[in-house]
């Protein structure tokens, strides 16, 4: 029962970072033409807007024309995630909230590029790439595991430090599975 449960979690905030960004998309797609931008004010248009573009890339427009070999790593990282994630220790809820944000992330660019060839990107901000909800989710996601996996460190430093011996490490470390 368990299982299901961790199951149930991973795939219910990956299933609500599919939907957000699927429904995005289908917005940005069915009202703005491919290169037109949309802003609420024209003050704010330099800093933020809204532009209907199409990537083959990676995220945030990176490595063009790639859209195959990301294809098959969107299905080797979300398959790898399915697996690995019923293994985290359910106290891991950073590193649990990591790996769903980075599936939903994953599975979002996958749907856009099985059913279209391309990802839809539409949020511009400065100078910074075009990138959608899955790309920022996957980026959050990674910010998240790298946070999880330094603050868990700090940890198992200053128990060693504390405890000088290697008895304690071990119990920090099983505390954490």
């Amino acid at each position: 029962m368990t299982r299901v449960r961790d199951y149930l979690v991973l795939l219910g905030v990956a299933g609500m970072v599919v939907a957000l960004d699927q429904w995005t998309k289908y917005i940005v797609r069915t009202r703005l033409e491919v290169g037109e931008i949309w802003s609420p004010w024209e003050w704010l248009s330099p800093i933020a807007r809204i532009v209907h573009w199409n990537n083959t890339g990676a995220a945030f427009g990176m490595f063009q024309s790639g859209g195959l070999i990301f294809t098959v790593v969107a299905i080797v990282v979300s398959l790898a995630i399915l697996y690995y994630y019923p293994r985290v220790p359910a106290g891991q809820v950073p590193l649990r909230l990591a790996l769903a944000l980075q599936l939903g992330g994953a599975v979002g660019n996958l749907i856009d590029r099985l059913a279209m060839g391309t990802v839809t990107d539409f949020v511009s901000v400065g100078t910074f790439p075009v990138f959608n909800v899955a790309d920022a989710s996957i980026s959050i996601g990674v910010a998240v595991l790298v946070a999880a996996m330094w603050v868990e460190e700090r940890h198992r430093k200053s128990a060693a430090a504390e405890g000088g011996g290697e008895a304690e490490t071990a119990e920090v470390e099983q505390k954490a599975e």
